[in-house]
């Protein structure tokens, strides 16, 4: 056999070969592509709590416990919160063991039972709260797990209570801090 080396067609061998390389590298640049998606987040309303009334007892005695219910329009602790129609919310009340005069020199008890909350979803008052309206007879210590902001964007808490003077109790205005916690569980 017999192999001449001939310059000119080595030439256009190598031109050819370039010209090849030029279209299979120009072809896979075209069988890719790319594109830009983005990400969104809506960030709900705000949640709003109020202390809208104060638990308030009528004339207490010495020695004698007194009871406010969950159901007195002006005398039932009520909280409003305000917030995302229909969103699920964690509630959680901090009630005080007892209630002092403003100097601190006497204390009296206060308690509260496993009946005396109510949350209101309907946002009616405390009088005509019924159990359709949200949860009724609720333990304060241990709110609803299935609580929601109402469909309007509001919610009703209302709160009932019993005071115990001792026969010795000092005469005068006792309190004691009531503490709403609210936040939202991403239901």
């Amino acid at each position: 056999m017999n192999i001449r080396f001939n310059p000119a067609k080595v030439g256009r061998v190598s031109s050819l070969l370039t010209v090849i390389l030029v279209l299979l590298v120009a072809t896979s640049a075209f069988g890719q592509d790319a594109a830009n998606g983005t990400a969104t987040a809506t960030v709900q309303t705000a949640l709003a709590v109020t202390a809208t009334n104060q638990l308030i007892f009528p004339t207490v005695f010495q020695g004698v416990a007194t009871t406010m219910g969950k159901t007195n329009n002006d005398s039932t602790a009520e909280f409003t919160i305000t917030g995302q129609g229909s969103a699920g919310i964690n509630l959680i009340l901090s009630l005080p063991e007892y209630l002092a005069l403003a100097d601190g020199s006497d204390r009296m008890t206060i308690s509260f039972s496993a009946t005396d909350a109510n949350v209101d979803s309907t946002v009616t008052t405390p009088a005509t709260f019924a159990g359709s309206n949200g949860w009724i007879d609720q333990n304060p210590r241990n709110l609803p797990a299935a609580a929601v902001i109402g469909s309007a964007g509001q919610t009703n808490v209302y709160l009932g209570g019993k005071v115990t003077p001792s026969t010795y109790q000092t005469a005068g205005t006792y309190t004691g801090d009531i503490i709403l916690s609210v936040a939202y569980n991403g239901t």
